[in-house]
């Protein structure tokens, strides 16, 4: 779907499960995004099936695997969601610890604004992260995103910075 020089982002699929099952458990994930009760496989085929799939025909968009294209293993997610309580579409990434470190993020992350902004015509990206989120606050500026204050979420009380790009 999107191509770079080193990775191809596509729509996840239910047999994304063992990735998804790793990756929703993995250090950084719990630690900045959040524990999401996804502990097995069927758990993980569930989250993709409820939570994931749904956006590519409700929105035309969502999160998409990012698969290192030479050897066509599942590294990370990166894309978009759009939230009830956001007025227009965030941008969002996560990777294996293993993939950490080595541009994958940046990469796929700019694929995705370039997609949003040529592919899908929008306009206006939203991101939002913990403040002691230094890595991915780092990736948002580079991608052209700036700070334009806080944001609570409903049901998480902890305060996030919101980011956008115009």
């Amino acid at each position: 779907m999107i191509q770079t020089p080193r990775l191809t982002l596509r729509e996840l699929t239910p047999d994304d499960a063992p990735f998804m099952l790793e990756l929703l458990n993995s250090p950084g994930w719990l630690t900045y995004i959040g524990d999401r009760n996804v502990h097995n496989l069927v758990d993980a085929r569930q989250y993709l099936e409820e939570r994931n799939i749904p956006s590519y025909e409700k929105n035309g968009f969502g999160f998409y695997a990012v698969v290192h294209t030479e050897d066509e293993v599942v590294i990370g997610t990166c894309g978009l969601a759009q939230r009830d309580f956001l007025d227009d579409p965030d941008i969002g990434f996560a990777f294996l610890p293993q993939y950490a470190g080595q541009g994958y993020a940046l990469e796929a992350a700019q694929a995705v604004m370039n997609f949003a902004q040529e592919d899908l015509g929008l306009t206006r990206i939203l991101a939002f992260t913990l403040p002691s989120n230094e890595p991915s606050i780092r990736l948002l500026e580079k991608i052209g995103l700036h700070n334009i204050g806080t944001i609570n979420i409903p049901d998480d009380p902890e305060e996030l910075l919101l980011f956008e790009n115009s």
